[in-house]
């Protein structure tokens, strides 16, 4: 009789030890970190005339940085937070005085963004997401026709959406390829002095196209 109660025992372990495992996502689940690197575009928004006949309502450069994240894996669908630091090789063309976008000859200074996402997994490695939150960016001043940032900049906040593909490598390890739109309808100057201005209506739109590589812990 003690044979066979513990046979049944064992058998129950086997049986609940897997269906235990698939409760709990292998991958995309739990805190992870992550290095940034891609293309950014900054520009004129839908308000501002852009048919002047020239491109210098635009800047475009390297975006690089770094991001940290929380995802829970919820089976079929993945869900999660995430934050971001990054800066920008963006500047405007030395010697050009024209009015770019609004703010004159400016270089692309450092981006915060905090938001959200979700996905649904393609297959047990692959996970499609959408995403959006706040994002707040700098623009710093350049000094005359040189490429020297001044202690002046514009600060601005906005919104960003975007979409992308997640794979995991491993269960700790994963790449990412992702776009992303932002649109800054706030801005404020710093001046050299430290005083700031009030708050002033901008319409200035950002496409950045990044890959990711990260580790999750």
């Amino acid at each position: 009789m003690r044979k066979i109660m513990a046979a049944t025992l064992l058998a129950g372990s086997a049986v609940s030890a897997p269906a235990l495992a698939q409760d709990v996502g292998p991958t995309f689940t739990g805190p992870r970190v992550e290095a940034i690197l891609g293309y950014d575009h900054v520009g004129a928004g839908s308000d501002i005339d852009n048919d002047n006949g020239r491109d210098d309502q635009s800047i475009d450069g390297l975006l690089y940085g770094v991001g940290a994240g929380y995802d829970v894996n919820l089976g079929s669908a993945v869900v999660g937070v995430e934050g971001e630091f990054t800066n920008s090789t963006a500047k405007s063309s030395r010697g050009d005085f024209n009015d770019d976008f609004g703010f004159g000859r400016v270089k692309q200074g450092r981006d915060f963004y905090v938001g959200a996402r979700a996905g649904i997994l393609a297959d047990p490695s692959t996970l499609v997401y959408v995403k959006g939150g706040y994002t707040n960016a700098k623009l710093k001043v350049l000094s005359g026709v040189t490429n020297n940032v001044t202690d002046t900049a514009f600060k601005l906040d906005g919104w960003r959406i975007g979409a992308g593909v997640e794979r995991a490598i491993n269960t700790n390890s994963f790449a990412k390829l992702e776009y992303r739109y932002s649109n800054y309808n706030k801005g404020r100057i710093r001046f050299e002095d430290g005083a700031t201005s009030r708050n002033f209506d901008v319409d200035t739109d950002r496409h950045q196209v990044v890959a990711s590589v990260g580790y999750r812990f």
